[in-house]
């Protein structure tokens, strides 16, 4: 019988060393083996029960890209409406305040989702995001519009890891990865919707407004439509609510699958799920290699230059003749391209392999922009290499470095310290964000392209080998068969 194969596996497999981390060759390989060991005459699950809960979870994604995207174009129109046009400071506060508050509600969430669940949670993401727009869209002055993106920012710090949380605890495990990209595609689209909203800013007068009122309609469908998706299952039962959580299995992945999910979860030795986790545990404890691993890939994905790249693409498209409007068209397409193309070969290829060739191909775009920046080539050469460059980094930034990290590490986190691992790694990812906006303008003056585009390519390829020694795979396999793996010892 299937479940006397897998207990089989699962005994064998708490004996392996591998639990402790080091030999991550070793942890893939007791994922293979215990791969081959289940009963493949098992059919997997419909994927159409789960995907309507995945996409209303992922409204909190596509909130995350309007608003980091929303204030781009109307800046100049807020700051001569709202008195402080030609301060560079206030101006960079409106843009920047909101990831103080991202790294806020990003180091709370952990606990809250653990507390009040994960569906609760995206309802109170939704609710500083709704109060906070409506302050921005009717302030009058410069401490209104602070006020209002402090509170978008707490918000947006909440939504993104508690969406990898409820993606992966809620997708089957054949169709993980595909799900996963929707987030990154979500994200892309509310970039692309905060973009064509600003459009009429220049000829309207006060549409700025508009742009902000518009953000409180997807915020309420999110709270609103939150109440009729299921809780997940993985959170009910650490929370001993055994059969609330078979019954959301059932809602999830149909009756007869739900019976084998429960008895999955029953074989992961969850004693210790009522102890508070504390945040020495996760730095210091048993589990701190993997929390490193993780903390790792978001600071990577940041000093990569992605941000920089963003940032500093209608400067580089304006030289080559591109008008701005246009740049980020363009920058948008490939970023969208590359999340739907990671989206079809998530659960084919695997996510270390996509993260792996990503980083690499994002090596190779920043030496094509460094080249770029020489005297070695012509000015017309110099445009191509720029500008192709720039798409080429965006593209394969979008394939794997965009989207993996955010699902892989809720994979590969223990069930006990998932949430609060991803408070922990996400808030590395603000804080390299925060800084990276800070210092880029400042060490492109002073080190120029060529030698900012060649630290961002060494960074890309410190990025490969770390992916190639520590990231292991998790395609296909559930988060019980992973869990088993990568269990460290006691």
């Amino acid at each position: 019988m299937w479940v006397g194969h897998y207990r089989e596996n699962s005994s064998m497999y708490k004996r392996t060393p591998s639990r402790d981390y080091s030999n991550m060759d070793d942890v893939e390989e007791n994922l293979d083996l215990l791969d081959n060991g289940l009963d493949k005459g098992t059919s997997n699950p419909s994927w159409k029960l789960s995907l309507p809960h995945v996409l209303v979870a992922t409204i909190s994604s596509f909130l995350f890209g309007y608003h980091l995207g929303v204030v781009n174009e109307p800046l100049e129109s807020i700051s001569v409406d709202l008195g402080f046009h030609g301060n560079t400071i206030a101006e960079g506060l409106v843009v920047s305040i909101c990831l103080g508050g991202a790294l806020i509600g990003c180091l709370l969430s952990g606990w809250i989702a653990d507390g009040v669940g994960r569906r609760r949670t995206f309802q109170l993401c939704a609710l500083p995001m709704i109060i906070g727009a409506s302050m921005s869209a009717a302030t009058n002055n410069l401490f209104g519009m602070l006020v209002g993106r402090l509170f978008v920012g707490t918000g947006l710090g909440l939504g993104p890891p508690v969406a990898s949380l409820y993606v992966t605890e809620v997708s089957p495990a054949f169709v993980r990865g595909t799900y996963g990209a929707f987030i990154q595609i979500a994200t892309c689209l509310g970039l692309m919707g905060a973009l064509f909203i600003g459009i009429p800013v220049k000829e309207i007068s006060g549409w700025w407004r508009v742009c902000f009122w518009v953000s409180t309609f997807p915020a309420a469908i999110l709270a609103a439509a939150m109440v009729f998706c299921a809780e997940s299952p993985h959170w009910l039962y650490k929370q001993g609510k055994i059969a609330e959580a078979e019954a959301e299995f059932e809602r999830l992945l149909g009756v007869s699958e739900a019976k084998v999910a429960m008895s999955e979860l029953s074989k992961v030795d969850r004693g210790d799920d009522t102890d508070s986790v504390k945040l020495s545990e996760l730095l210091l404890g048993r589990h701190s290699k993997v929390v490193f691993i993780g903390s790792t890939l978001f600071a990577l994905q940041q000093l990569s230059g992605i941000n920089a790249v963003f940032y500093f693409s209608s400067t580089v498209f304006k030289s080559a003749g591109v008008p701005s409007d246009l740049a980020n068209v363009c920058i948008g397409i490939a970023n969208l391209a590359g999340s739907v193309i990671s989206m079809g070969l998530m659960d084919k290829l695997g996510r270390k392999v996509l993260l792996f060739w990503s980083f690499f191909g994002m090596a190779i775009a920043m030496i094509l922009q460094a080249t770029g920046a020489t005297s070695l080539v012509s000015n017309v050469g110099a445009q191509y290499f720029s500008v192709g460059g720039m798409l080429l980094f965006v593209l394969t930034f979008a394939l794997g470095a965009g989207p993996v990290p955010g699902l892989l590490l809720p994979e590969i986190f223990p069930s006990r310290i998932r949430a609060k691992a991803m408070a922990v790694c996400m808030s590395v990812h603000w804080v390299i964000n925060f800084f990276v906006g800070l210092l880029f303008l400042r060490l492109l003056e002073k080190l120029g392209p060529q030698l900012l585009y060649s630290m961002f390519a060494t960074f890309c390829t410190m990025a490969v080998i770390f992916v190639r020694r520590n990231v292991v795979e998790t395609k296909g396999k559930s988060l019980h068969e992973i869990e088993i793996a990568l269990l460290p010892q006691d």
